[in-house]
């Protein structure tokens, strides 16, 4: 199975736009419950006031999934999707659909070829403008996946639009952009990692001929892609995910959760959860860039003929 032939004329922004938003759903309902265990993981241990006697511990990825079942049931592994689902709606519509189009702006009139420079400034255009829009998104589902571990009786939310208006109600319309700056920073490196090596993978493999412009190219340069990007993303990752999950007056600013993290668990703490990072940042890139490609050519074959 190789998937439909490229097009021969090419999918549009818009075709661009809505197949990297459903593709990115797709992904997410598949690889969900690894991004829940990368969250548990990358919490367990922070320093809580007051503290819990009864916390839960877990141990890599298949002991974290197991002991959540066990504890919490089934459903514990998608707590946060509804949030999940929307976030990629609106944030990868934007940094993955629109980043063909940035990186053409970024690359000069005339030139044969993009050059790395005009990739790497649009992933980081592209992923700057798309937290700016769907941050709060972000905030319910990081809440959602991380309060599943505490007893019914200290569970924050109700549901998702409880979580939306008990966050702005208690912290203000601030709280729901919490943790905008390293979710920026995050995700212009994960959007480079992702997207740029993406992109360099294929067009290397496409270059040279080892490949054809079929799934199994995809694949390749996708695990790849997520490789990449969860090296680079982790140490910002762990921290976005603490300060987002924090409660009011936890830490003064990211700079504070950072150096109280790096003090209790030393460098190694910036790599808490790395393995369910990677398997689900693997996953989630191979899921999402074969359905992104075959999704944009199966618009681009649904679009009427020119009179």
């Amino acid at each position: 199975m190789v998937g439909l032939k490229p097009p021969e004329v090419p999918p549009t922004t818009a075709m661009k736009f809505i197949s990297a938003g459903t593709a990115a759903c797709v992904a997410d309902l598949v690889t969900f419950p690894l991004d829940t265990a990368k969250v548990r993981l990358q919490i367990q241990g922070e320093v809580r006031i007051p503290r819990s006697p009864s916390t839960v511990e877990y141990r890599g990825v298949l002991g974290t999934l197991s002991t959540m079942v066990r504890t919490e049931g089934p459903r514990s592994l998608y707590s946060g999707l509804v949030a999940g689902l929307q976030r990629q709606m609106s944030f990868a519509s934007i940094r993955i659909g629109l980043y063909d189009s940035v990186k053409q702006l970024y690359t000069p009139k005339g030139a044969e070829s993009t050059g790395l420079t005009a990739r790497v400034l649009a992933g980081c255009t592209t992923g700057a403008v798309a937290v700016t829009c769907a941050q709060p998104t972000d905030v319910v589902k990081v809440r959602f996946q991380a309060h599943g571990a505490l007893p019914d009786s200290t569970r924050r939310y109700s549901g998702t639009v409880d979580a939306y208006c008990t966050i702005a109600r208690e912290e203000g319309v601030r709280g729901l952009w919490r943790g905008t700056l390293p979710n920026i920073a995050r995700n212009a490196i994960v959007n480079c990692g992702e997207l740029v090596t993406y992109d360099l993978i294929k067009d290397a493999l496409l270059r040279a001929q080892l490949m054809t412009d079929n799934v199994p190219c995809h694949f390749v340069a996708a695990f790849g892609a997520g490789f990449c990007a969860t090296v680079v993303a982790s140490p910002v990752d762990v921290v976005k995910t603490r300060y987002m999950n924090a409660g009011p007056g936890q830490y003064r600013n990211v700079l504070s959760c950072l150096l109280a993290l790096l003090m209790q668990d030393g460098l190694a703490g910036f790599y808490k959860g790395f393995a369910p990072s990677f398997l689900r940042l693997g996953s989630w890139n191979v899921v999402m860039f074969t359905s992104y490609e075959q999704l944009q050519r199966i618009a681009a074959l649904a679009r009427p003929a020119p009179p």
